[in-house]
């Protein structure tokens, strides 16, 4: 699976599967990314779940078991993707956690926002980005839409789609989105893996994780630098 040209720089992209992480079931996958993100704070998106509570928990998730703040940034409608103190937030954090919730009320906020150019200039710059479950279903070329039947432009920042909370023995959905215009690739992320993208092209993965080349092909289990 390839990014986008400019992304992620000198910096990384972390997609993780889902999973509970107050019942330790992203322990490894957030292990992955911490290791990797710069010394300081983590900035949290709650924009795909409009929860104010979800950055409460994840802070003290976070300074807990890894002893790192996390601090929330506030981006919840267009006019918070725009605001000058959320920007500066982005910027002052080393890393960025954007949070779960619904791709489609993710990408009505983002998509076209300073608030999103905000956050892939942290990647290029060296930062760490995290999407977790529907915001890494939202990083692909197409996102599945609550709306049955529907795709909607993703943020790009992978050529090719991504579903998580994934079950291989259940894969319609996945092949569904592989069949949408200019996909390359469908990559599956179950519950508790992750998929870190790096500088030059370096990939890792965590726990495990599945590609599907066609949307009438074979699933592959996949292994650091084969995804």
């Amino acid at each position: 699976m390839r990014l986008n040209r400019e992304l992620p720089g000198a910096g990384w992209l972390a997609l993780l599967g889902g999973g509970e992480f107050s019942f330790g079931e992203t322990l490894l996958a957030d292990r992955a990314w911490v290791d990797r993100a710069p010394e300081g704070t983590v900035g949290f998106l709650p924009t795909a779940s409009g929860s104010v509570d979800y950055g409460l928990h994840l802070a003290s998730y976070l300074a807990e078991t890894f002893e790192r703040e996390a601090v929330t940034v506030p981006v919840y409608r267009p006019r918070d993707a725009r605001r000058g103190r959320n920007l500066e937030r982005v910027a002052e954090s080393a890393a960025i956690y954007v949070g779960g919730g619904v791709a489609d009320e993710l990408l009505r906020v983002l998509v076209d926002s300073p608030a999103l150019d905000a956050v892939e200039r942290k990647m290029r710059d060296g930062g760490m980005v995290v999407a977790v479950a529907a915001a890494a279903q939202a990083a692909g070329r197409w996102a599945r839409s609550l709306t049955g039947g529907q795709a909607l432009a993703g943020l790009g920042w992978l050529e090719g789609v991504v579903e998580t909370n994934f079950d291989p023995g259940h894969d319609r959905r996945l092949r569904w989105l592989v069949e949408q215009p200019g996909v390359e690739r469908g990559l599956g992320l179950p519950a508790g893996s992750a998929c870190l993208f790096g500088p030059g092209g370096e990939i890792e993965t965590v726990g495990t994780v599945f590609v599907l080349d066609a949307a009438d092909g074979d699933l592959k289990v996949v292994a650091d630098q084969d995804a």
